[in-house]
């Protein structure tokens, strides 16, 4: 928690035990006890405090407004970020300053969306409309009643209020309910720092919180004559001293609700901000009378539709959860913030799992071969110091990466792979034994310019017949470096013989019986496949479709 949460805290969750079990008389959930002793085990952090939680989650608190000591948190697990924003302003207004966060690379936000699909209108309007209503009220007599909670919007309201009968030097009283604002006030007085820079910068003279007008209420003035004004908790009528002001205050025509902020469904606030009803039926002993006026303004400290999407586009993340709102309403947001910033967004219900692609990131050491490679390539080394070329060079070095028997990874250069996971080097080769006709070859002698130069050879002589086919080669293709080395025939990697075994495993084609046939055992690599192929089409004196049938044959394939 940030330290004003950690102050507030055992306040908040004490005023709600004793609403739900002593006031609606509901089982206790936990006890004042139970508070104490939560409140022992929690760390205090500060924002932008870096806290390592342990080897893997990093966390970090940004300021978000809302209510004093509201902080979005940002967490980081491995290489995974996310920020979850809890609730958020993105505007400031008079006793806290707006959302503040840096601009992150995010795997996942997950954002409030209580006012998923509401534009506010600017501040100053709706502080005039909200005055307006109350001076109108209190100036015909009549009681305001301002249903608000005991921390945030009752601060700012008492503010705006008091600085209102100052300048109007009105003497109607402002009054808040005892007990838990008057906390609330104490911390505000102590903790300044959390608040807007207007707050600060007047505090020099007075504690902006020392309210003037505004005083403690007590309850025997609840039907006392003449008009007021009332800040009384809880926020949306749900029960509390502010349900039990209502109940004698709403059968009169001349007093004022004034609904500053949401409320959920179910509410007597949400009854009244739905519609002004006549009557409004507690239980089936009790009724009430709504005659007073009803004004609702938007005072909530939530951010609205504008700023969640401000904040989205500010932040971008990869991946977005909507949280904390209506589901109509969310799925209009989800709708635009795919549409608009084409952002993948979930809205999932109660209980529903949403599962998100990360980036992964693996650390892994480099070689020394490696990394001399990379900086021959694309770094330059002066004066002892190394710089990059040009900041805005990509310079690509490719590498293996190996996982030693440690299980660390570890990028190599390419020529020093093998010897690293200790073996040898293996290469592919395909052979292929092709039979080629005598006459042909002879042809190719005979009609060849070069056959003088060979009348040494005799057609018993190994010799004699490569040289036939390298006349071949040479006459019937573009091939311009064909050599004869030895008793073999080379092009690139593709090497030909004259098969020695008449059982030859990779032979093809038909069997020599009249003895018109010469056998020569081809092989290459599979870099030179292309080549291979057309020199065997022109061996065989047959298209290059048919010769590459021989890829579909098992037999004649050697690795």
């Amino acid at each position: 928690m940030t330290f004003p949460t950690k102050a507030l805290a055992p306040m908040m969750l004490e005023d709600y035990r004793k609403l739900m079990v002593e006031r609606r008389g509901e089982q206790e959930q936990f006890t004042s006890k139970h508070i104490t002793e939560c409140m022992k085990k929690v760390i205090a952090v500060d924002l932008k405090q870096i806290v390592q939680v342990d080897k893997d989650l990093q966390i970090l608190a940004y300021y978000a407004g809302h209510v004093l000591g509201a902080a979005m948190f940002y967490a980081k697990v491995g290489e995974n970020t996310m920020v979850y924003t809890g609730d958020y302003n993105m505007t400031p207004d008079r006793h806290l300053g707006a959302a503040q966060i840096d601009r992150l690379q995010l795997d996942l936000l997950i954002t409030e969306s209580t006012y998923a699909t509401t534009i506010r209108d600017s501040k100053y309007a709706r502080e005039r409309e909200f005055l307006k209503a109350v001076h109108k009220c209190v100036a015909g007599g009549g009681k305001v009643l301002i249903p608000t909670f005991a921390l945030g919007r009752a601060q700012e309201l008492c503010i705006l209020l008091d600085d209102y009968w100052e300048r109007m030097n009105l003497k109607i009283p402002i009054y808040f309910s005892a007990g838990l604002t008057i906390q609330a006030n104490m911390y505000y007085k102590m903790l300044i720092g959390w608040t807007s820079q207007k707050i600060k910068d007047c505090q020099t003279t007075r504690n902006p919180f020392d309210f003037k007008h505004v005083c403690s209420f007590d309850r025997s003035l609840i039907n006392s004559p003449g008009p007021c004004v009332l800040f009384a908790t809880p926020g949306m009528i749900s029960g509390g001293f502010s349900l039990e002001v209502f109940k004698q205050w709403a059968p009169s025509e001349l007093n004022l609700v004034t609904l500053p902020g949401y409320c959920v469904a179910g509410t007597i606030g949400h009854k009244l901000m739905s519609g002004k009803p006549t009557r409004i039926d507690l239980d089936k002993d009790t009724c009430i009378d709504v005659r007073c006026q009803i004004h609702q303004l938007s005072f909530s400290p939530h951010t609205d539709a504008k700023g969640i999407m401000d904040l989205v586009e500010f932040l971008s993340p990869r991946h977005v959860i909507l949280v904390h709102g209506e589901k109509p309403k969310m799925a209009s947001l989800k709708g635009r913030i795919q549409s608009e910033l084409g952002i993948p967004c979930y809205d999932p219900a109660n209980n529903d799992t949403v599962v998100v692609s990360s980036t992964k990131t693996v650390k892994v050491d480099a070689s020394e071969t490696f990394i001399r490679t990379c900086l021959n390539d694309g770094f330059k080394c002066h004066s002892g110091s190394l710089n990059l070329i040009s900041s805005r060079d990509e310079v690509v070095a490719e590498g293996i990466m190996v996982m030693e028997k440690s299980k660390k990874a570890k990028i190599v250069h390419e020529n020093e792979y093998l010897h690293v996971v200790g073996t040898e080097k293996h290469e592919l080769q395909f052979s292929c034994c092709c039979p080629v006709s005598k006459n042909s070859l002879i042809q190719a002698m005979s009609g060849s310019d070069a056959s003088s130069s060979s009348e040494t050879l005799v057609s018993s002589d190994h010799r004699y017949w490569i040289h036939c086919l390298w006349l071949k080669l040479k006459k019937e293709s573009d091939f311009n470096n064909v050599q004869e080395v030895d008793n073999c025939l080379s092009l690139n990697s593709f090497k030909s013989h004259i098969c020695p075994v008449d059982n030859c495993p990779f032979r093809i084609g038909e069997c020599d019986e009249g003895g018109s046939i010469m056998f020569f055992c081809c092989s290459w690599s599979p870099i030179d496949e292309k080549i291979a192929w057309r020199v065997l089409s022109i061996m065989r004196e047959t298209s290059l479709s048919e010769v590459s049938e021989v890829r579909r044959s098992p037999t004649g394939l050697l690795i």
